[in-house]
């Protein structure tokens, strides 16, 4: 049976956590480009293989090298930039930004489960999925509430990217969040090197 309330502290919690995290940011980069519902599914998918994870895991999450989960991090952002910026600008594209009818479903959709999948491994999220699942015991209820507060800030992130490309043109959004990736990818290595 699930216990609502403890879903519903789990929800909070994790949706708090996660709101200025890179999931909003990645969110929004996906779906200035590609179709939303396409994107959200796969997000979505990933979402729910890492609160599985977490709330198996337990605490077990929680002794996986930090050190190495940031600095695989900072490179993947760092790459991810570093391909943001140097794509060639073609004619047009922002009107195929809005109109992304020649992407196929399981294309962008992979393409946003891996890129949660792998940015996500080993976040404060999912290890305090998985403190939350040791606490509570309560594997159902933790699962849901976790689940659902993922969604909705990716669901965020994904319509916030689509609303803000009516007022602001793609390129613009592009680089700043190009440089945003920079930022995350050198704070991530940052605390590798750091041991924070």
């Amino acid at each position: 049976m699930i216990s609502l309330s403890v879903a519903a502290v789990v929800f909070g919690v994790v949706f708090l956590a996660e709101l200025p995290d890179k999931t909003a940011l990645a969110g929004l980069v996906l779906g200035t480009r590609y179709r939303a519902s396409y994107v959200f599914a796969g997000v979505a998918a990933a979402f729910v293989l890492h609160v599985v994870l977490a709330v198996a895991a337990g605490s077990v999450l929680t002794l996986l090298p930090h050190r190495l989960v940031q600095a695989v991090v900072g490179v993947l952002f760092l790459g991810g930039a570093a391909v943001l910026l140097l794509k060639k600008d073609d004619e047009g594209e922002e009107e195929q930004a809005r109109t992304p009818g020649g992407q196929s479903f399981w294309k962008v959709a992979s393409s946003g489960f891996m890129l949660i999948l792998v940015a996500e491994f080993g976040d404060l999220t999912q290890i305090m999925t998985a403190n939350l699942a040791a606490r509570y015991d309560d594997p159902l209820s933790v699962g849901l509430g976790a689940v659902l507060a993922l969604w909705a800030v990716a669901a965020l992130g994904i319509l916030g990217g689509r609303t803000l490309m009516r007022f602001v043109p793609l390129r613009l959004i592009t680089r700043i969040a190009a440089l945003l990736m920079v930022g995350l990818g050198a704070f991530s290595l940052y605390e590798a090197v750091a041991g924070a």
